[in-house]
């Protein structure tokens, strides 16, 4: 069976209530809207291609703010729209890891 999309990003873009560090705090949901505009805007969103979505808490907010990538499993870690390009240009688009931004 074939996979739906090619790749699958999840963005956290979680807020805690209890003060702790949160993606959000880091405007994560500013970096998924600029990632699916440019996914979009590249002809690279749909069914075979790759999909950009927000996650809750994927439990790593103070590593953050983070995204994680499948099917790999790759997880990253990001400052602003240039990081997010990279992620972008390297990655997603021709599977090569941005090293400077993994998270272990």
């Amino acid at each position: 069976m074939s996979q739906y999309y090619q790749r699958h990003v999840f963005i956290c873009v979680n807020q805690r209530e209890d003060g702790r560090q949160s993606c959000e705090d880091c405007k994560a949901s500013e970096a998924r809207d600029y990632a699916k505009k440019r996914i979009k805007e590249l002809g690279e969103s749909g069914k075979g291609k790759i999909r950009i979505n927000q996650a809750g808490c994927l439990d790593r907010c103070s590593e953050g703010p983070v995204l994680v990538i499948y099917p790999e499993g790759v997880w990253y870690t990001y400052i602003d729209r240039d990081d997010i390009d990279e992620i972008i240009n390297q990655h997603l688009l021709n599977g090569k890891k941005v090293e400077r931004l993994l998270l272990p």
